[in-house]
C-alpha cells in the first residue's frame, strides 16, 4: 500500500501545507480520503491526477475537508470522465445536493453515486475499511485499512480512537496545535501522547497542522515522547509512505 499526504494542513493553510487530502493506493486501486482546498492541485503534482480519482471517501463535512469536491467534479467532467463515487458519514448526500444546488450547471454532468456510511465495516473502491466515530464538532469518522493504515480524521485524542488504531503499521493523527493553545475538538501533543501511551503502532504521522505549529515541531515531539515512546513524525505535503 502507498499512502500520500496531498494536504497536511488545516483550515488556515500555509504555502507549504494545503488542506486535508490523503491518497491511498494498492494493487491498482486508488482512493482519495477527504478533498480540502488545494488537493486538486496536489493530485496533479503527485503525478496521479484527478482523472484517476473515481472515488472520494470523506471523514466529515467541514470546509477544509470538502472544499475541492466540486472543483474535482468539474475537472473530471472537463477531462471526459463520466463517473464519481462520493462516500461519507450521514449528511453526505445532502452536502452534495446542496453544492449542486448552488452551482446548478454542474447538475447531470457526471454520473454521481453518493453513499452514506456509519461506524463499522464496509467496502469502498475495492478496499475493506473499518470506520470509527471520533470526537469532533461535527460527526466525523476515522478509517482503518486493515493493519496497514489508519487515519484519525479530525478528533480529540481519546482512548477509544487509540484502541481503534492499535496494531496499525501507519497512523495519521490530527495534532493541530502545540500544548499552549487551549482547544477542543482537536488534540495537542500532550493529550495525544497520553492516549497513545503503551499502544503498538508502527509509525505515527502528525497532520492537520495549523500555522501555530510552525517552528515548534521539536517541542511537540518532545511533549508526545514524554508519554509515548513510538516513532512519531510530521506529515508533509506530497510525502509518500510505502506500507507492507
Amino acid at each position: 500500500m502507498r499512502v500520500t499526504f496531498l494536504g497536511s494542513g488545516s483550515a488556515m493553510p500555509t504555502g507549504d501545507r494545503f488542506q486535508t487530502g490523503i491518497l491511498v493506493q494498492e494493487d491498482g486501486r486508488t482512493l482519495l480520503v477527504d478533498c480540502g482546498s488545494g488537493v486538486l492541485h496536489r493530485l496533479q503534482q503527485s503525478g496521479v491526477g484527478y482523472e484517476t480519482i473515481s472515488t472520494v471517501l470523506l471523514t466529515h463535512h467541514h470546509l477544509d475537508h470538502v472544499a475541492d469536491l466540486l472543483p474535482l467534479m468539474k475537472a473530471r467532467w472537463l477531462a471526459g470522465e463520466e463517473h464519481l463515487e462520493i462516500v461519507g458519514p450521514q449528511g453526505t448526500k445532502a452536502l452534495v445536493d446542496d453544492l449542486l444546488g448552488v452551482h446548478e450547471y454542474m447538475q447531470g454532468k457526471l454520473e454521481l453515486q453518493v453513499r452514506e456510511v456509519v461506524p463499522g465495516e464496509f467496502s469502498v473502491a475495492g478496499f475493506d475499511v473499518s470506520a470509527y466515530e471520533t470526537r469532533h464538532s461535527l460527526p466525523c469518522l476515522a478509517y482503518r485499512f486493515g493493519d496497514l493504515f489508519t487515519f484519525s480524521g479530525d478528533s480529540e485524542a481519546f482512548a477509544g480512537l487509540a484502541n481503534f488504531a492499535e496494531g496499525s503499521a501507519i497512523l495519521a493523527h490530527d495534532c493541530s496545535f502545540p500544548d499552549d493553545v487551549d482547544v477542543s475538538n482537536h488534540p495537542t501533543p500532550e493529550t495525544l501522547g497520553k492516549e497513545l501511551a503503551g499502544r503498538e503502532i508502527g509509525r505515527v504521522y502528525l497532520t492537520h497542522l495549523y500555522p501555530h505549529t510552525e517552528g515548534r515541531h521539536d517541542e511537540m515531539l518532545e511533549s508526545i515522547g514524554a508519554h509515548y515512546d513510538g516513532d512519531v513524525r510530521f506529515a508533509e505535503d506530497l510525502k509518500t509512505i510505502s506500507v507492507e
